[in-house]
């Protein structure tokens, strides 16, 4: 693994240089090839275990934790930074560099009186929905691996240390410009140092001057819009959208009481700490541009207002634009229908284009209202549009409605939009490449956890397997896409890792 120094050789006054302590009995729990691929890993090995459990030290490695502020539940902390997480430096990879960090390797001069470890629970939940998501198309962190051990820790009981080894491009988060847009932390001379930084890691076609800075904050907000249009349409909650979790590359971070939908619930609440549902799936997008208002005004000291309002009114209409893209592929409904056939289609043709994405929203958001009227799961729902023939409203995803009339009239309208379909097994297997038949629910999740504390890895590398091909029947591994037993219905998670 070769690396580089970038951010710690550039940005001194941005973090503390801190080592990892090592975790006593390290063992590979879990693996990520597809990531390992990226920064040129050809497998894991006895040295590299020992590396990136702290137990040895890894030449060119620099070791430091990131200082950042942040808004906490929509409270302003003055003060975070990497609590657990200790950055080795950028892995230079056949397509660019990403951060390597040890999330869990122990305290930091931020982890404000943590132990800064993690529990092997919240690592091997970090490490699958890393890469699940990755896999599903959203973007996001990556995750290496998962280093177990025998060292005790304590939560609410004693459970056993681990550390997930998280990939990035960039670690740098809505926090970072929080803290440093601040007189006394050197704004506008640090800030300025931080905002050309990043342009220069990662959009060089950029220059670092007022228009550069204008075209850079509006591709975050289009970015950050982008990730959160994949979060809504694919069903996925992350539970703590505090600004210090936001990415400013717009990639799913810092995972904690995630979920995905099992029945649909617009108001679904994942974080047991968040009983007014601040963070509840229906309010994602609102707290997207909230969140991006808190990182306006941090930048505001170098970035003209006008400039600053300009980019944040890219939001909305990023946002429905990129959702509308991808629910239009979920339900099988072309971009226009211009080409539609059918004489039922033919009225759609005079619609302007915000007409017909308004009209195509009402029908995305009647059929969602329909599956929680039904009590239906999200993602079964979605895979059934693979087997079903658009032209005739009897299928089985008829029969799983409770309120048939209510089914009938929105496939009405849905036939309607579609217009003839020429090729209905084209057309079905088209759903089936973008409509998951596995996604990582909780209880699954929770029962390889149960498994792994037990001494058995079987079921964490299988459900690694099936989540690496979420679009592929796999008829071997049918029971990990049935819904929820009973208990494992709206699993709430705790914040504690």
């Amino acid at each position: 693994m070769q690396l580089k120094q970038d951010f710690f050789e550039q940005l001194s006054g941005f973090y503390s240089q801190v080592f990892p302590l090592g975790i006593s009995n390290p063992h590979w729990l879990a693996w990520s090839q597809d990531a390992a691929n990226l920064i040129a890993i050809e497998k894991p090995s006895d040295a590299l275990l020992q590396g990136l459990s702290g137990n040895a030290q890894i030449a060119d490695a620099s070791y430091y934790a990131q200082v950042y502020s942040g808004h906490q539940f929509g409270g302003y902390s003055p003060q975070l930074g990497d609590g657990r997480s200790i950055i080795l430096g950028e892995a230079i990879g056949p397509q660019g560099a990403w951060d390597v960090a040890l999330k869990g390797g122990g305290p930091t001069p931020y982890s404000r009186h943590g132990d800064g470890r993690a529990v092997m629970r919240s690592a091997v939940r970090e490490f699958l929905i890393s890469e699940a998501l990755h896999q599903l198309h959203v973007p996001t962190t990556r995750a290496l691996a998962v280093i177990g051990s025998d060292l005790p820790v304590w939560r609410e009981t004693q459970e056993t240390a681990a550390i997930t080894v998280r990939l990035a491009k960039s670690h740098i988060r809505f926090g970072h410009f929080e803290f440093f847009c601040h007189s006394e932390r050197g704004a506008p001379d640090k800030l300025k140092q931080l905002v050309n930084f990043t342009i220069k890691q990662h959009y060089p076609d950029l220059s670092c001057d007022a228009a550069g800075y204008k075209a850079w904050f509006t591709q975050v907000v289009r970015d950050t819009a982008k990730m959160i249009a994949h979060w809504q349409a694919i069903g996925f909650a992350h539970g703590v959208m505090n600004t210090d979790n936001m990415s400013i590359l717009g990639d799913s971070f810092d995972f904690g009481p995630f979920a995905f939908l099992d029945t649909f619930k617009e108001d679904f609440i994942c974080n047991h700490s968040d009983p007014e549902g601040r963070y509840a799936f229906s309010q994602q997008p609102g707290i997207g541009l909230w969140n991006l208002q808190r990182l306006a005004q941090a930048l505001a000291p170098i970035i003209a207002s006008d400039d600053l309002i300009a980019a944040l009114n890219q939001y909305q209409v990023e946002l429905v634009q990129q959702y509308l893209r991808l629910m239009r592929a979920k339900l099988g409904m072309a971009v226009s229908p211009a080409k539609a056939t059918s004489p039922e289609a033919e009225s759609n043709k005079g619609l302007t284009d915000t007409e017909l994405d308004n009209s195509d929203l009402e029908l995305i958001g009647g059929f969602t209202m329909l599956m929680e009227g039904n009590h239906l799961d999200y993602t079964n729902s979605l895979r059934s549009f693979g087997q079903l023939d658009p032209h005739t409203k009897h299928s089985s995803l008829r029969d799983d409605f409770i309120d048939v009339n209510g089914f009938d009239n929105w496939f009405e309208a849905y036939q309607k939009r579609l217009g003839h379909i020429h090729d209905v097994e084209q057309w079905q297997g088209q759903r089936n490449s973008v409509n998951p038949k596995y996604i990582l629910r909780n209880y699954l999740a929770q029962e390889a956890i149960v498994a792994v504390e037990e001494g058995n890895l079987t079921p964490l590398h299988e459900l690694q397997q099936v989540l690496q091909k979420p679009f592929d029947e796999q008829p071997e591994f049918d029971d990990f896409a049935k819904r929820p037993p009973d208990w494992g219905q709206g699993l709430i998670m705790s914040c504690s890792s």
